[in-house]
């Protein structure tokens, strides 16, 4: 049986929202929330937090969660995930790399994305179906494009595919488009391999890590997910979302 382990990166400081891991919402910190929404996906063996800071630290344990700390200096969640993995005693087939910004997770997202990991997988991750058409030319809003075994072929902040020969307006009424969800399952010999990869052009280009993994020739496997996926990236988001609780 593959045994999955859930892992939840949480540094301290944001560009946009310093220690938005530790904000209130209904009573309990974003991190809680996080990590209680997680524990209920029945795919995994155990949730912990790779977390930078003393403060998110105790936090994580007065709730009775587990928590490692791990360097302030990992450039993304990928590499804090690699860390947090190599100082558990138990060893696992693959980790889920839980978004910490996301208080609202359906835990049948993370199972979904479990299932996708059958030993020859080597990366996953979800996608939904984009609704709104501000958010097909919205480079904040991430695209994927993957081939008809599942595969991604692309992700990029620009619009793809390009639809010729219609008005941008209308494209979304042409073809069906897929937003990235941010979310990551990754083979555990995989996580160690792409850890050690340096940035690459296609990277630096869009600033999306995923892009390094397809030009170094690694798969990463795309299901579609219909639950959407509420991020808070700013105190302007948490505000929207706290009459939520």
């Amino acid at each position: 049986m593959t045994k999955i382990l859930g892992i939840i990166p949480a540094r301290y400081q944001s560009v946009r929202f310093p220690a938005k891991a530790l904000v209130d919402i209904g009573g309990k910190s974003m991190i809680q929330r996080v990590y209680e929404q997680s524990e209920k996906a029945k795919s995994i063996a155990g949730v912990v937090v790779a977390t930078d800071h003393e403060e998110i630290f105790n936090t994580v344990k007065n709730f009775g969660g587990r928590v490692v700390m791990t360097s302030p200096d990992h450039p993304s969640g990928t590499d804090r995930c690699h860390e947090a993995l190599t100082l558990q005693q138990e060893t696992y087939d693959y980790v889920i790399n839980i978004q910490g910004d996301e208080p609202f997770i359906n835990p049948q997202q993370i199972d979904l994305l479990a299932s996708l990991l059958d030993g020859d997988t080597e990366l996953a991750t979800l996608a939904k179906k984009i609704e709104d058409p501000e958010e097909v030319h919205d480079p904040n809003v991430v695209k994927v494009v993957s081939d008809r075994h599942g595969q991604a072929l692309l992700f990029s902040r620009g619009t793809i595919p390009y639809v010729r020969n219609h008005e941008k307006d209308d494209w979304i009424n042409q073809r069906d488009f897929f937003k990235h969800i941010g979310i990551y399952a990754y083979r555990v010999d995989i996580l160690g391999e792409i850890t050690g990869l340096p940035p690459s052009p296609l990277e630096k280009s869009e600033a999306l890590e995923q892009l390094r993994w397809l030009e170094n020739g690694y798969r990463i496997k795309v299901s579609e997910t219909t639950f959407p996926s509420i991020g808070i990236d700013s105190p302007e988001d948490l505000e929207k979302v706290r009459g939520l609780y």
